[in-house]
């Protein structure tokens, strides 16, 4: 296998680009400023060594705590569950959302063995005690896992002091927030339901 083909087969396992996409792509760094590459690959790099989990709400960063859980203007008493960090990002991205964040990177799969344990659902509930949370909002993904999880939050908390809502369906049945745009995240925030109800 030549470099180009390295660089082809490498690219391909990126998420949502196939043979003809990553081919092109490497054809483009081919041509492309030297510098331009030596810069990306760097970066590509340091994303490991440099980006790590914050260790109170699960989110990338930099620096542990993560801004959002360190900063004195959000609203303590909510915590909008999540099921990945690029989730953290979207919600940001409409502007609507004050509160903080809780990162369980997966959702319940007990055929894939991710249990309550691999989710670290111990943690948000410590959380909730230490921070005084007043509501949860989960913002997991519209699927049948995504549900699930948060139907196993919701009895979670049942005997608990903490309101458990979940964002409004403004998202498609069976999507991934990630590709929702700003004003479909904004608005379902703002209709999230009670799921005790």
């Amino acid at each position: 296998m030549n470099q180009l083909e390295l660089v082809v087969n490498s690219l391909s396992r990126l998420p949502g680009l196939g043979k003809k996409s990553a081919t092109r792509m490497a054809y483009w760094l081919l041509r492309s400023d030297n510098s331009f590459n030596k810069t990306l690959g760097e970066a590509i790099i340091e994303l490991q060594e440099k980006i790590v989990s914050c260790s109170v709400c699960g989110n990338y960063t930099e620096e542990d705590p993560c801004p959002i859980c360190t900063a004195h203007d959000r609203d303590r008493d909510l915590i909008c569950v999540v099921e990945h960090p690029q989730d953290v990002m979207t919600i940001e991205a409409t502007g609507e959302y004050k509160g903080l964040y809780h990162v369980l990177n997966g959702v319940l799969a007990p055929l894939d063995g991710v249990g309550p344990e691999e989710l670290g659902l111990d943690r948000l509930v410590e959380r909730t005690k230490d921070e005084g949370t007043k509501e949860i909002i989960m913002a997991t993904n519209p699927t049948l896992e995504g549900d699930s999880t948060a139907l196993y939050i919701v009895r979670l908390f049942q005997d608990e002091p903490v309101k458990v809502t979940r964002i409004a369906t403004g998202l498609p049945v069976g999507g991934d927030m990630e590709y929702a745009d700003r004003l479909s995240v904004a608005r379902s925030l703002r209709a999230r339901q009670d799921l005790a109800d």
